[in-house]
């Protein structure tokens, strides 16, 4: 039967149309660019293509047989003989019937459980990591060194930017890293990240091979173009060469994956590896309102490198979008379940989805909707009361108001070097008959729990505050955490630190034990009935009809980690772009007033430069007022802004306004905000924000 391209608009159906040569399609979100790959398919193949001659790379499997599947619903038949499949599929493909030349002979592929006694052996063989309880585990050790192997970067380097913690350990994980590499090759084994990086070597070094890949494989489609890391991009070229037929597909916007070895620099300078590059731009969007597309297209506006896009929908109405402004992060929590409560009385629970930055920000929230009976689901992080190092800490404050509480004594026990259960029951007998003289005797060859049950008693003699309680037994509990989780004892802490900050809204410590425990952990939540709590990453391809975004301040989105570099602040600003566009009717944006600080108090909260940038025609703001309630804020202008920023359509807007600037003794920096008169704040790489007279910033062109 004849395809039908009636259901395409015209950017769509030119990119389906498009003669032959390198074509680059930013697919803006919600553009419909699955529907744009599969009527590519079937087209071609209605111009005479064969199945064998097209290959269609995406990022799992399950995405390229769907869109096999529907090309050939639109043909009539079926197209069995499209190669499509992972980069890494695709790879194995090659490798299993032209090896390397220095296996000697076919080479097979090493699983997980593979790779954990490979790098078992090594660290025995280089006695690495023995008696030192602070160095990762291997599985560990493996995702490390896959990490920097896929961002192409030095171990040292890779630790530097993102687990600091480890850079003592930096010498040791390069040994083992060629110890690894030395085994494999010894035993013609190839690990998961290898086969990317022996394809690349075997094209480079056959090119008759190369010459008969291209030859057979004349169309070539990727898709999610933006998350490719280097080699996957070279992948590419190579296959299709500098001419070829390679139809590339993603959104530079939706770039968010830097942490996996993503690289935004692939789809950025796709047009100058390809010469001749077509260019063309999905911009109607099939998913959301208008209201909340001129947020995203807001956000995109100030973006330092990007392809221009402007997201729109031809659907009439939608209610402006919301920006509220709680008193602080506490105060969010209540605000954020009042407002799903008010939410589930027109949406179904599942389609309503609370993001944030990173998991332990929506602890208050869970205990927040605990307290209401409001049911959710969490991706991306685990629950506060399904995490280890929180159950570990909950144990010390349970056994502190019950000290019959055997679970919690026994959980308690376990973290203390040569206590196990018999120990522990012993224990539990001698506190219960209250025989001070054995549980002296008892503990003696256990300082650890000894001290333990030391502090316990101190705090049931004079009971601090909670959040007070919370400090001494996260501090007591700390030098153990780090050694059960070298690899990502920060990120743990800076959860425990949440939860004393959720004490500190509490006069008495079994209520919080109690609001805590309303819901047990292991308890089974029915999706139908239940609205989603999900980080952003985690939300990438999802989409509800209301979406609420949380903790919009800065060092917590963008986070303090983002400051240190502009390419890194420009992810965050992708992250944001992302966060906005799931939703399909409703956007509400949290940005606290203040929040908890590290130190116990209360700080001011600077609004995210995400949310300062946003023009204040496209969002009506609400604060909270210090007498309760939230209001309307009129006029729209909030208190908050300085100078609004020209319209995200305005080409001409000032680069002075939000551009890269240098200063004479701080070096480049991103404005991210003016403050007249005569002011700018600056995020300066590793020093972080800071306030400058303009007249001492150069702007870059």
């Amino acid at each position: 039967m004849a395809l039908d391209l009636s259901t395409l608009n015209p950017a769509q159906r030119a990119a389906v149309t498009a003669p032959d040569g390198p074509m680059l399609i930013i697919a803006g979100a919600g553009s419909g660019k699955t529907r744009t790959i599969v009527h590519r398919l079937a087209w071609l193949h209605e111009r005479g293509v064969p199945p064998e001659a097209m290959l269609l790379l995406t990022f799992t499997r399950k995405a390229a047989t769907e869109m096999l599947e529907r090309a050939a619903r639109l043909l009539g038949h079926k197209l069995h003989q499209v190669q499509g499949g992972t980069f890494h599929g695709f790879a194995y493909s090659v490798l299993r019937h032209t090896p390397p030349i220095w296996a000697g002979g076919p080479v097979t592929i090493m699983d997980t459980a593979d790779s954990a006694a490979a790098m078992q052996q090594c660290k025995e063989a280089l006695q690495i990591g023995r008696g030192d309880r602070s160095f990762p585990r291997v599985q560990s050790v493996l995702a490390l060194l896959s990490k920097a192997r896929n961002k192409e970067i030095g171990i040292s380097e890779m630790l530097g930017r993102e687990s600091p913690h480890l850079l003592a350990h930096a010498d040791d994980l390069e040994r083992l890293a060629a110890a690894y590499a030395a085994w494999r090759r010894e035993h013609a084994l190839l690990d998961y990240d290898d086969l990317l990086f022996e394809l690349e070597d075997l094209l480079r070094t056959r090119p008759e091979l190369t010459g008969d890949l291209r030859e057979r494989f004349r169309y070539i489609m990727v898709d999610e173009y933006q998350d490719t890391n280097r080699a996957q991009a070279r992948l590419t070229r190579l296959l299709a060469g500098e001419q070829g037929n390679v139809m590339a597909v993603g959104d530079d916007a939706q770039s968010i994956y830097a942490f996996r070895g993503a690289d935004v620099r692939n789809i950025l300078d796709f047009q100058t590896l390809f010469k001749n590059t077509r260019i063309i731009r999905l911009e109607e969007n099939y998913r959301s309102t208008q209201p909340v597309l001129d947020i995203a297209n807001a956000v995109l506006a100030h973006s330092h490198e990007a392809f221009a896009k402007r997201l729109f929908t031809t659907k009439q109405g939608g209610e402006r979008v919301r920006l509220v402004r709680p008193l602080s992060d506490l105060r969010q929590a209540d605000l954020v379940a009042d407002r799903l409560d008010a939410l589930l009385e027109t949406c179904r629970a599942p389609e309503i989805a609370v993001l944030f930055r990173a998991g332990y920000q929506s602890y208050h929230l869970e205990v927040a909707l605990a307290k209401r009976g409001i049911r959710f689901r969490k991706y991306g992080g685990l629950r506060y009361a399904e995490a280890a190092h929180i159950k570990d800490v909950l144990a010390f404050v349970r056994l502190l108001i019950n000290p019959l509480d055997m679970p919690s004594l026994e959980r308690v026990a376990a973290l203390c070097k040569g206590v196990g259960p018999k120990t522990a029951r012993k224990i539990f007998a001698l506190l219960r008959t209250g025989d001070a003289d054995g549980l002296r005797k008892a503990c003696a060859k256990h300082l650890d729990l000894a001290a333990d049950l030391a502090l316990l008693d101190d705090l049931r003699a004079t009971p601090p505050p909670p959040a007070d309680l919370l400090t001494r037994i996260i501090d007591q509990y700390r030098p153990r955490l780090e050694t059960m989780h070298p690899e990502d004892w920060p990120r743990r802490l800076q959860g425990l630190d949440e939860l004393r900050h959720i004490a500190s809204s509490y006069t008495e410590v079994d209520r919080f034990v109690a609001d805590l425990s309303l819901e047990t952990p292991d308890e089974e939540t029915d999706e139908a009935d239940a609205v989603v709590l999900s980080t952003i990453h985690s939300a990438k391809g999802l989409e509800w009809d209301a979406v609420l975004i949380i903790d919009l301040v800065e060092e917590r989105f963008p986070s303090r980690h983002a400051l240190a570099r502009p390419e890194d602040f420009e992810e965050e600003r992708r992250l944001m772009y992302v966060a906005c566009t799931r939703s399909r009717e409703h956007l509400e944006l949290f940005a606290p007033q203040m929040i908890h600080s590290r130190g116990g108090g209360r700080e001011h909260a600077a609004a995210s430069p995400f949310v300062r940038e946003l023009p204040p025609a496209l969002y009506e703001e609400w604060q909270e007022g210090y007498t309760g309630g939230i209001r309307k804020r009129e006029p729209l202008a909030p208190a908050f802004r300085t100078e609004p920023p020209a319209a995200p359509d305005d080409p001409e807007r000032n680069p002075a306004a939000y551009g890269y600037c240098r200063h004479k003794i701080f070096g480049r920096g991103k404005i991210v905000e003016r403050i007249p008169p005569d002011k700018c704040r600056v995020n300066f790489p590793g020093l972080g924000l800071k306030v400058i007279l303009s007249n001492f910033l150069a702007l870059e062109e």
